[in-house]
Parts: C-alpha cells; sequence; structure tokens
C-alpha cells in the first residue's frame, strides 16, 4: 500500500483525534512491521510542529510486554504520542508513566493498513456521544450481567473502580485512546460465571462460523479454558507471574457505529457497536492492580448486557 493512501487516516488520527498544536513534541513509536504507518503519521505530525520524532524497535514478543527503555523515554518526554506497534503498548508502564507525565497517549496495536484505512474513516464526535450514552447506563451499577445464546452467563462487580471512555478524541493532558476507538470498559474487583467467545480472539483472529471458545470464571479468575492456544498463551505468561496471569482483567462494550463487521483485528473487532469483549491477564493500566505480560481480548457477539438488572440499549452499526 502507498505511503499516500495513508495520509487520510494518518491527518484524521494527528488533527481530529489527537489535536496536535505547533508548539508540541510528538513521538511517534512504531516498530519493524508497521513502519508503513509509523511514517504515515510521523509526516502530518512533522508538518504541524519542528518537535516531532519517530522511533522503531523491532517487535515484541507479547501484548503488554514493556518497550525498550529509550522508546520508554520518548514516550514520557511527548506532549502527544502515537503508537502503531505489532505488540500491543496499552497496557504498559510505559504507556501508563506517559500519561502521568501529562502526555497525550493513543496505541495503535496490532494495527493493519487495512484496519488504519477503515477505522479511522469514522466520526469521531458520533463515536464519543455513543460511548457516553452507554457509559450513562452502566456506571454506578453493583453488577453488570453478560448473557448470549451460546451460553455465555457471567457477572461483574465493578466495585470501586470506574468505568473508562475510549472515544478516539484524546485533547487532555493525560488523555489515553486505543485507535481505532469506541468502547467503555472498566476492570472488574470481582467476575464468576462462564463466557464463550464467538467473534475474534488472539491467536487465531476471527473465528470461523461455529467456533466458539469457553471460559469458566471463579472468584475473579478464569479457571478453564478449552482452547488449546488460548490455553497455551496464558500458562506461558503464567510461568513468569503464577495466577495473575488468569486474571479475569476487562469487560468492554464497543461503541464505534462505523464497524459493521468483523475483520480479524481485535483492534478494531472489539470497538464494534453493540458487541462486547472479555480480556484476561493485565490490568493496571485500566485500573486494576494486576500487572501480567499479556492481556487476551475475546470478541462476544449478540451479547445482552443488564445492568443492575436493567437491560443495557446497546448500539447497533446500522444506527450510522
Amino acid at each position: 500500500m502507498s505511503d499516500s493512501s495513508l495520509r487520510a487516516p494518518a491527518e484524521t488520527a494527528v488533527k481530529q483525534c489527537m489535536n496536535l498544536g505547533s508548539d508540541e513534541s510528538c513521538a511517534v513509536v512504531t516498530d519493524d512491521e508497521r513502519q508503513a504507518i509509523g511514517e504515515a503519521l510521523y509526516a502530518v505530525a512533522s508538518e504541524i510542529t519542528d518537535d516531532a520524532a519517530i522511533v522503531r524497535y523491532p517487535p515484541g514478543d507479547q501484548h503488554g510486554e514493556e518497550p525498550p527503555e529509550p522508546v520508554a523515554a520518548a514516550m514520557a518526554s511527548a506532549d502527544v504520542v502515537l503508537a502503531p506497534t505489532t505488540k500491543s503498548l496499552t497496557h504498559t508502564a510505559a504507556r501508563t508513566d506517559a500519561n502521568e507525565a501529562g502526555a497525550r497517549v493513543a496505541t495503535l496495536p496490532g494495527i493493519t493498513d487495512g484496519v488504519f484505512l477503515m477505522g479511522l474513516d469514522a466520526d469521531y464526535e458520533s463515536i464519543a456521544a455513543e460511548s457516553e450514552r452507554l457509559l450513562e447506563q452502566v456506571a454506578g451499577a453493583a453488577e453488570v450481567r453478560v448473557t448470549t445464546e451460546l451460553g455465555t452467563d457471567i457477572t461483574f462487580e465493578p466495585g470501586d473502580r470506574e468505568w473508562q471512555l475510549d472515544t478516539g478524541i484524546v485533547h487532555e493532558a493525560g488523555d489515553m485512546s486505543n485507535l481505532p476507538a469506541g468502547e467503555i470498559f472498566h476492570s472488574p474487583e470481582d467476575a464468576n460465571g462462564r463466557f464463550v467467545v464467538d467473534g475474534t480472539m488472539m491467536p487465531h483472529g476471527k473465528l470461523d462460523e461455529g467456533q466458539t471458545l469457553a471460559f469458566e470464571v471463579e472468584d475473579g479468575y478464569v479457571t478453564d479454558i478449552s482452547d488449546d492456544a488460548v490455553r497455551a498463551d496464558v500458562e506461558e505468561a503464567a510461568e513468569e507471574v503464577g495466577d495473575d496471569a488468569y486474571n479475569l482483567a476487562e469487560l468492554g462494550i464497543g461503541s464505534n457505529l462505523a464497524v459493521e463487521d468483523l475483520v480479524g483485528s481485535v483492534l478494531l473487532d472489539e470497538k464494534a457497536a453493540g458487541t462486547v469483549h472479555i480480556a484476561i491477564g493485565d490490568d493496571h493500566g485500566i485500573g486494576g492492580d494486576t500487572h501480567a505480560p499479556i492481556h487476551l481480548d475475546g470478541i462476544i457477539t449478540e451479547p445482552t448486557v443488564y445492568a443492575d438488572g436493567e437491560v443495557v440499549d446497546l448500539p447497533s452499526a446500522n444506527e450510522n
């Protein structure tokens, strides 16, 4: 794909989403496999500010793995950080430290040229409004329950942990978002039940029609995983951090009205309007207290969500 074709989504990211100013510094953090997207973002940023830099490093082995120290230092010293990387920097201390230092950060984990083009061809003001509407329905609920006809029936207790917005509008110091954006999410204090993934989950990507992955959850930890490949990834992380790798890390609800079909990219598919995603592993960057070298999201289609027993009015891409 030519660099020119990446120009429009790069402008959306740098200008609309990040609102980069001429007096601000910008660090574009990328790796060897996402260089074209990184360079497209850098080209736009460097036209706005003279204080722009691009930092490239070898791809990590796992989502949530810390980047090299020079990369972390570049992130912490910038006003704006854009991170199109193969493995996610969202759930890292480097990202958290950059936000705490006042940087506005957008991570683009696992981004591809196609997802970059599709996911940033959206009205992020509308996405922000839909996210706020969802948040109003679940904020303050003592229990959130998710069910599906495929067998999901799991109850989450947010406790004192607040729901968060991922709108793609990253205009205030310390703000953070994924791009493409569009979800509300939180890290629950407790969860019990069963969830069945039928959408997208690594290492598989988009699941085949009729394929499902089942997970049993007890007292906030995953106790059984039906799929050998996912189980192997979690077991590998557990060799480093023990039971923390099995932490039930996240419940999220997609709010991006422009995403009509799942494409096999977790970054995009978890934002699809009306889907739910549930993650295993690290949650320290989203309001939890678990550090793990893994954060695996599973997307669930056609869920019913209840907040303290009341059905949540989920968005639909058909509303776009």
